[in-house]
């Protein structure tokens, strides 16, 4: 268990369950998918933009709309991977994602914005990068906060401290500062 200050016992390492990361990534995979392919239905029945399909080709479009939503779902198994990879591998993994994930999604809205299609079908596009990339990005940072564990490592016999070290006196406890000097500042607690 952690203290107040949240210092980690030294038996005891954060790490992630990897079955419930990857469980959570599949879900976020399924869900993009159909983000984006509501995004698509949105943009073209709705709004009549032709976004990612010829007019004549209905409000389904061809088959660049399932390609859309397959590459959605890559995009959030990727994001799982590298929140994996950052969880094991560095101090802050969900700062280093966060900041990723905005500059990967960042790149998905401006993309569209440079093709020689039609402004409406630049800015839909550019609209339904971002709510899918926003998505991925909160969906797999909470998941990964959840997975997040203490791993215990096993216990090795200790030993008394070498003869020649020499040991002070233990640190005061509370029933010694109510006989002495209570300590002056919150931080000497």
């Amino acid at each position: 268990m952690a203290d107040y200050y949240g210092n980690q016992p030294q038996d005891v390492r954060p790490g992630i369950d990897a079955r419930r990361l990857w469980a959570g990534g599949v879900a976020t995979a399924v869900v993009a998918a159909l983000l984006a392919v509501v995004g698509l239905l949105i943009a073209r029945g709705i709004f009549e933009v032709e976004v990612l399909a010829p007019k004549g080709e209905g409000v389904w479009g061809n088959a660049s709309t399932t390609t859309y939503a397959l590459v959605a779902a890559a995009v959030a198994l990727l994001a799982t991977g590298l929140m994996h990879l950052l969880s094991v591998a560095t101090p802050a993994p969900s700062q280093f994602f966060g900041w990723i994930m905005v500059l990967v999604t960042l790149i998905a809205v401006v993309l569209p914005l440079t093709l020689t299609v039609a402004p409406s079908a630049k800015i839909a596009t550019a609209a339904i990068n971002l709510v899918i990339g926003l998505v991925i990005a909160a969906v797999v940072n909470s998941m990964a906060a959840s997975a997040r564990t203490l791993h215990r490592r096993r216990s090795q016999q200790q030993s008394a401290p070498p003869p020649n070290r020499q040991q002070g006196p233990p640190p005061p406890t509370r029933q010694q500062w109510t006989q002495q000097d209570p300590p002056t500042r919150y931080y000497d607690r």
